[in-house]
């Protein structure tokens, strides 16, 4: 009887050891793999969800998060206009849920299409903008020239069409002054 008792109690006792080594490992494994993670990573298994980001500058921005870029997210807000937000500016992110993209998906196209790839597709609309600055401004107008690192904005009154009589300035202004880009309807 006494050998039956300390040959349970010794199976107990390994069993509860495996165990824990298994947790242990789980949660190793899982620590590195959020390790490896970045805040684009996260957004992009929010596609199709609503989120709320908090932004320097310009406060909370609330939307679907339509799609993410390597240095930017769409989104699409309550008045139904699409909100074009760079990463730079962003503070805190809130509704990712649980979902996360793989790290580094997408590749090399996927970093090649940064803010200013994102700026010269609306530029080449010819579409009014509002630029939201991380200062806290919001300045109207079309955007002009896109460089490596800056926009040219001519700026002229919302909801008037982009005619020299209507240009008051043009600012060039650095992408790391850049919030968040709205198009004008």
């Amino acid at each position: 009887m006494r050998w039956d008792e300390l040959f349970r109690d010794l199976e107990a006792q390994l069993r509860a050891a495996q165990a824990s080594e298994l947790a242990g490992e789980v949660a190793d494994r899982t620590r590195r793999e959020v390790a490896a993670l970045s805040l684009v990573d996260r957004a992009r298994g929010a596609v199709g969800h609503p989120v709320r980001v908090q932004l320097l500058g310009v406060g909370s921005l609330a939307g679907m998060l339509l799609e993410v870029g390597a240095e930017w997210l769409l989104l699409r807000d309550a008045a139904d206009r699409d909100v074009l937000v760079a990463w730079r500016a962003i503070v805190a992110v809130t509704g990712l849920g649980v979902s996360s993209g793989a790290p580094g998906e997408g590749g090399e196209v996927f970093s090649r299409l940064g803010l200013g790839s994102a700026l010269r597709g609306v530029s080449r609309d010819r579409a009014q903008v509002a630029l939201g600055l991380v200062d806290g401004s919001t300045v109207p107008g079309t955007l002009d020239r896109i460089g490596k690192d800056f926009v040219e904005l001519s700026e002229h009154p919302a909801g008037e069409a982009r005619r020299p009589a209507q240009v008051s300035a043009v600012r060039t202004i650095a992408f790391t002054g850049i919030a968040t880009v709205t198009r004008v309807p």
